[in-house]
């Protein structure tokens, strides 16, 4: 079996065009009413381009929301299970990071099951590594798979649950009032079964 291909610095460089250019279109109007054509517009990148890489405004915008996730947790500090710096913090990271793509979240989680799907993985994965604890400083070397892990499930679809609701009725309040608010639910939550 041969390694997977990494995309040459075109093809990355398009995709990011692509996805930047979706970004600035959805703060504009409904993803329903953006177009290829508009997309390859913004871009700056021709009509059989966007086709190498995507099926559809949809595909693009479901790689765009799940790669800026991605990159969010990558990012973010692994915590250890009795670590006390500001958890709260971290979660509330989360929310501002939604609440700025508000739009394309929004649109993508409310009809988009692969994105869903996708999201509850990787936050899954996240809270396994935090919760057995790898001792990487970052979700950057998270493994791509998990053990069967129902704690690490349970906590995913609760987040991921709050954040929906939370997109659904506007992003109300400030994201770190949510994450202190929702912080208490998780940890007990966590801690039932380990």
């Amino acid at each position: 079996m041969s390694a997977p291909q990494v995309p040459d610095r075109r093809s990355r460089r398009s995709r990011s065009a692509l996805e930047a250019a979706l970004l600035e279109l959805i703060a504009e109007r409904d993803l329903g009413q953006i177009s290829v054509s508009d997309l390859t517009k913004r871009a700056d990148v021709n009509r059989s381009t966007f086709y190498e890489h995507y099926t559809d405004v949809h595909d693009l915008a479901a790689a765009a929301c799940t790669d800026m996730f991605d990159e969010l947790v990558a990012a973010a500090h692994v915590l250890l299970p009795n670590e006390d710096p500001a958890p709260i913090d971290a979660l509330a990271r989360i929310f501002v990071h939604v609440a700025e793509h508000a739009r394309l979240y929004g649109a993508l989680l409310a009809g988009s099951a692969r994105v869903i799907n996708h999201l509850h993985q990787r936050l899954a994965i996240a809270i396994h590594v935090h919760l057995t604890g790898t001792g990487a400083p970052t979700h950057a070397d998270d493994p791509a798979e998990i053990p069967h892990d129902p704690a690490a499930a349970l906590l995913a679809g609760a987040l991921l649950g709050t954040v929906m609701d939370w997109l659904r009725r506007g992003c109300p309040g400030k994201p770190e009032g949510l994450a202190a608010e929702i912080w208490p639910h998780l940890v007990a939550a966590g801690s039932v079964g380990r």
